[in-house]
């Protein structure tokens, strides 16, 4: 078994925020990998107009997932599921899917559907360069509340400027319709409300809450570690 993690939006270094799961999974033989995903501008190429969007993060998260054929779960947290699903589809080694205070979009579905019609407090929109990122001064309050003032510290050295339109494209497959999937509610969560969670929730083959915020692979990861484990 190997695990594939896929981050969220307007972060980088993506490793980095898994760090403290893919350690504990380790310790029990179970390697992972966190592909970079181009539209965050971790491949080199800046993110904004005329940058690398979904199509982009989808095709590197899916040459990850094809390279092995040992079985897989794939995590996805956040907009990760938009990714996912897409990124699994038709895939034979991957056996799981584990959506974080995710989404599982049906085909031509986007990430924007699933939020209000105007951007979130928490987000900073730029229409001139086209991309869009997370507040600095909001960072901890919303997103990491739950995690020890070290982790805050080094999350907000990894925040990253990601191509808006990632935000309107729409996915060609849904995975998590062929594929056995699990949602865990982050009940503690600020960014995406644990009720807008539930309401994903309702279409995962099984539903898990955590007393956590929105990055409990950084603020319980031997509670995630131990999720993983049993499926």
């Amino acid at each position: 078994m190997r695990v594939v993690f896929v981050h969220g939006a307007c972060v980088r270094d993506g490793s980095w925020w898994w760090h403290r799961t893919a350690e504990l999974l380790q310790e029990r033989g179970v390697p992972s990998v966190a592909p970079a995903l181009p539209s965050c501008g971790e491949t080199g190429l800046p993110g904004g107009v005329g940058g690398p969007g979904l199509s982009e993060d989808v095709a590197a998260v899916r040459q990850v997932l094809q390279a092995r054929d040992e079985p897989t779960v794939v995590v996805a947290h956040s907009y990760g599921g938009i990714i996912t699903a897409e990124a699994a589809a038709g895939i034979g080694s991957v056996r799981h899917l584990l959506l974080i205070s995710s989404y599982l979009p049906e085909v031509g579905q986007s990430l924007s559907e699933f939020g209000d019609t105007s951007p979130a407090p928490f987000l900073d929109v730029d229409p001139d360069t086209g991309t869009f990122g997370v507040r600095p001064e909001l960072l901890v309050d919303t997103f990491l509340q739950d995690c020890d003032p070290g982790v805050q510290a080094q999350a907000a050295d990894r925040l990253a400027r990601q191509s808006v339109q990632v935000t309107g494209q729409q996915v060609g497959a849904a995975a998590w319709q062929q594929v056995p999937s699990t949602y865990l509610v982050c009940a503690q969560d600020r960014g995406t409300p644990p009720h807008l969670q539930r309401e994903f929730a309702r279409r995962a083959g099984s539903v898990v809450e955590l007393d956590a915020g929105h990055h409990p692979f950084l603020s319980q990861p031997a509670a995630v570690r131990d999720l993983l484990l049993s499926l």
